[in-house]
């Protein structure tokens, strides 16, 4: 199953870059600094922050669904991010650097399958999910933390 890997769109975001501590705090965010590489992995750019970049740590809603499965989680986005375009099939290295916990979901929201994957498996556990009957979207995050990373979406063949 051919996919593509979706980054966030860094329009929301970039007006919390303006924002002082308070400001920032009364909407669920902190300003930060990278100490080290990787560790801060940007939804934007799918790309870890390097040592000493600025980011902002967010509550982001990355599963709105009407269903017991609705999520939300703490993301970073990195300042002046630019949005991730990966080509189809590809998978990030920030996906591919750290075990993930992939979970499809289907077009109710519904999470019908999840999987644990590192490495090289990434791409094939998420092609083999895609396949799944009923599956929409399979959304990754950090196994460890738990945090979303980002989500990955069938291609439909033209």
């Amino acid at each position: 199953m051919d996919f593509q890997i979706e980054a966030l769109d860094p329009a929301p975001f970039a007006p919390l870059f303006q924002l002082g501590q308070a400001e920032l705090a009364a909407r669920r965010a902190v300003r930060l600094v990278a100490g080290a590489r990787p560790g801060f992995p940007c939804r934007v750019s799918l790309e870890d922050a390097d040592e000493g970049e600025t980011l902002i740590l967010v509550h982001h809603h990355h599963h709105r669904a009407e269903t017991p499965f609705a999520a939300s989680h703490a993301i970073y986005v990195r300042e002046d991010a630019r949005r991730a375009a990966p080509q189809s099939g590809e998978i990030p290295a920030m996906l591919r650097i750290r075990p993930v916990s992939l979970r499809a979901f289907d077009g109710a929201g519904m999470m019908v399958d999840a999987e644990l994957a590192e490495g090289d498996a990434v791409a094939g556990a998420v092609a083999a999910l895609l396949a799944q009957p009923g599956v929409a979207q399979v959304h990754v995050h950090a196994a460890k933390p738990g945090c979303y990373l980002a989500r990955a979406l069938p291609v439909t063949p033209r």
